[in-house]
């Protein structure tokens, strides 16, 4: 059964998740900006990041665009089983994203947990 939630209380689940962030991290993000989607348009995600990670940036990387994370709203509130569920999903899923940010993989977000 899906969670129901209004576009403003899910927005404000991201935004508790951004703020579980440690200081230090947050403040090393550079020229990345979090979105809230309802659904990605091919595949059924909870979030994707889409830039070039810090790890992988070079002197070339100035003037670009800003890095996206994209929490998609939709198959959240679908699979989690209640509003608890759904919070515990978000922030997982920012975690996932802002360590891609940092350019962690996915085997390594596995190992830790957060995959």
């Amino acid at each position: 059964m899906a969670v129901m939630m209004s576009d403003h209380e899910f927005e404000e689940l991201v935004s508790e998740a951004l703020d579980l962030i440690p200081r230090k991290f947050a403040r090393a993000m550079d020229n990345v900006v979090v979105l809230v989607e309802a659904r990605h348009p091919t595949q059924s995600l909870y979030g994707l990041y889409h830039g070039v990670a810090l790890t992988s940036r070079t002197s070339n990387y100035s003037w670009s665009l800003p890095d996206t994370i994209t929490i998609y709203r939709e198959p959240i509130l679908a699979h989690a089983q209640d509003a608890e569920g759904a919070r515990e999903q978000v922030a997982t899923t920012v975690i996932h994203e802002v360590a891609h940010h940092f350019g962690i993989d996915d085997d390594r977000l596995d190992e830790l947990g957060w995959g």
